[in-house]
């Protein structure tokens, strides 16, 4: 059985516990313990132990459950299909991630270290335009992220995009991203690890 180290709260490990559901895997969810570890020199969650098989970095996590039990379905083997899921996951963790964080952490969180107004204001209209892009995006495929299938990039961003609009602040209505969200809650694991509550 495959065991998911890692608080099920966690953005991060909720991706892969969704990646999981869709593709009807049997896991274990394990707190993060001290003796983890060792398991990743980061000291981060989520951790995957598949055997004897450790493995750390949630998207990375996500691309190789696709490639062992899913087929191509979520993540295509074809280079240029593959490429166009990849390039909006690490759109998500690099560009997206780095838009909110500053904003979550003072709005959500209520980091001490996050309190200057400016950087706050700065950090939401970052997050919010690149919610625009996305909007723009699923505007021209019409159904989801990649194309007209759901694949890993809807996963990565949907529990991006259930951040964005979980957290309290002013934000743009975008259509596209609206139609798109509810067509995720068509896929076996969205209410339990997306859309579950929790930003």
């Amino acid at each position: 059985m495959l065991t998911i180290i890692g608080k099920a709260s966690s953005i991060n490990v909720r991706k892969v516990l969704w990646t999981c559901a869709v593709l009807g895997l049997e896991v274990r969810r394990e707190e993060w313990r001290e003796e983890h570890a060792a398991l990743n020199p980061n000291r981060m969650v989520p951790v995957l132990v598949d055997g004897g098989f450790v493995l750390w970095e949630s998207n990375t996590i996500c691309r190789y459950l696709a490639a062992r039990d899913g087929g191509d379905a979520l993540l295509p083997r074809e280079p240029q299909a593959r490429a166009g899921v990849e390039q909006w996951m690490d759109w998500q963790a690099t560009e997206l991630n780095t838009a909110w964080r500053y904003a979550f952490m003072s709005l959500v969180r209520g980091s001490a270290a996050h309190r200057d107004p400016a950087q706050v204001a700065a950090s939401i209209a970052s997050w919010n335009r690149l919610v625009g892009l996305l909007d723009v995006r699923l505007g021209q495929t019409g159904a989801y992220v990649a194309g007209g299938s759901f694949t890993l990039a809807d996963i990565v961003l949907g529990v991006s995009v259930n951040r964005w609009r979980m957290t309290p602040m002013d934000r743009p209505v975008y259509p596209q991203v609206d139609a798109w969200y509810a067509r995720l809650a068509e896929h076996a694991g969205f209410a339990e690890h997306c859309a579950n509550g929790t930003p």
